[in-house]
């Protein structure tokens, strides 16, 4: 039997206890469910219209039907799979199950209609988008929703902590912690944003697209009406109006690429905690009993956030092939989107270990103001540039030149030096006061 410790992807092994709520959409039982789903509310949508031999059918048996999926069990599943092993086809083993639990409920005369008209892929390109949405919103959304508040509770926080900046890793322009922080709150959201825009795309409309089988047995039924209500309306998807036998997954790339953007924002904040960490601006919280290194006992690594850029870069390896791949089919049909669109889950739970992973390292860390308040005493020569900008004001000759020529050196420039330098300038006292009013923690802008 597999365990997490015998399991060879460690999503499912080491992991197994951050990503096992994604099982419920993205295992083999979850796709088979959803198929399940799928065919059910097909055959009730079909129901609902005007075909002759359905127009009889009890609606008070519509919630039987519907227990079929809403009491679906891994038994069931597995009962499934036993039936795939005789007709070596995933779906049309769906189909026979379904068959079999219509005959249990005295329903042979309609059972023929489970399936009418359609290939595997109506209820693939229906079955993965739906679940594929419903892990989206159910699981991800909300864990990227926790990274987002806990860097707004720190903005909050730290909105008056002087930090000094750098730019190319040198000392620049001072900035503030929390501004710093909500300049990644602002991009996660933005992308959030953009990411509800894109359309859960799904194909229905019988071997290649055209309900050519529907057509040619009900000439009179619109049947473009009737699929869009049913995905769009029913499954609360986005019906795509003109595909081949499988649908064309565009969409699904666009998805696949803002997950991947928003991943590349997570990555971007955890190097930055990661430098910040080693600069001593943050320390983090100890757990009695951990060990950071086998070797050196004093270690508190930030593991949390090494181990959360690792896993985005793994999903997003895989969102990239997704998204690169997934649109590309031969003809009308090849079956390689088959076994690649198996592995959706697989990025969504390395992004899910990332998520809280990050919000973990969050979660420890200790503001170090003072570290913060040395480093900027230790760098007054970005002060140079409140200075250069006052002077420019006030029309000085070539005042860039003279703070270059002041600071541009290897020489220590403090305080002091710049006091120094105020004196030597031909202003004004008001002017001279006001420069001296600048400093590295109070030249922080807006």
């Amino acid at each position: 039997m597999l365990s997490p410790l015998s399991a060879v992807s460690p999503v499912d092994g080491r992991y197994h206890n951050t990503t096992q709520q994604l099982s419920a959409y993205f295992s083999e039982a979850a796709l088979i469910k959803y198929r399940v789903f799928v065919e059910i509310e097909y055959f009730i949508a079909l129901c609902q219209k005007p075909l002759p031999q359905l127009q009889s059918f009890d609606a008070t048996l519509f919630e039987k039907l519907r227990d079929i999926y809403r009491l679906f069990t891994e038994a069931d599943a597995q009962s499934i799979k036993d039936i795939e092993k005789i007709t070596n086809h995933d779906v049309k083993a769906v189909e026979y199950f379904i068959k079999q639990k219509f005959d249990a409920l005295g329903l042979e005369q309609q059972k023929e209609f489970i399936h009418f008209g359609l290939t595997s892929q109506d209820i693939n390109n229906t079955a993965i988008p739906y679940s594929f949405k419903l892990a989206i919103n159910e699981v991800y959304l909300p864990a990227v929703s926790e990274v987002i508040s806990q860097l707004k509770v720190y903005a909050e926080d730290w909105k008056a902590i002087p930090m000094l900046a750098h730019t190319h890793g040198q000392p620049a322009s001072p900035t503030r912690l929390g501004k710093e922080v909500m300049v990644f709150v602002e991009r996660l959201e933005a992308q959030l944003a953009l990411l509800a825009t894109i359309p859960y795309s799904a194909k229905f409309g019988g071997a290649t697209g055209n309900f050519n089988a529907h057509s040619v047995g009900y000439p009179d039924t619109d049947w473009k009406a009737f699929g869009n209500s049913f995905v769009n309306e029913v499954l609360g998807l986005k019906r795509s109006q003109f595909t081949t036998q499988i649908e064309h997954y565009d969409n699904f790339a666009a998805q696949c690429d803002n997950l991947k953007r928003i991943n590349n924002i997570l990555v971007d904040l955890d190097r930055d905690m990661w430098t910040y960490i080693s600069m001593n601006y943050f320390k983090q919280k100890i757990k009695a009993g951990e060990i950071g290194s086998s070797a050196m006992p004093h270690k508190v690594n930030p593991i949390d956030f090494e181990n959360s850029e690792g896993n985005l870069g793994i999903a997003n390896a895989l969102f990239e092939h997704l998204a690169a791949k997934l649109p590309i089919s031969r003809l009308q049909r090849d079956l390689t989107d088959s076994t690649v669109l198996r592995n959706i889950g697989v990025p969504v739970a390395h992004t899910l270990i990332a998520l809280k992973s990050t919000l973990k390292g969050l979660s420890k860390l200790l503001l170090n103001e003072p570290a913060l308040k040395a480093h900027l005493e230790a760098n007054w020569a970005v002060v140079a540039e409140a200075i250069q900008t006052i002077l420019r004001r006030e029309g000085y000759p070539n005042p860039y030149e003279a703070l270059k020529e002041l600071t541009r050196t290897n020489n220590e420039i403090n305080a002091t030096t710049i006091a120094q330098f105020v004196e030597t300038l031909n202003v004004s006292e008001s002017v001279k006061a006001e420069i001296r009013m600048i400093s590295p923690s109070s030249y922080t802008g807006i």
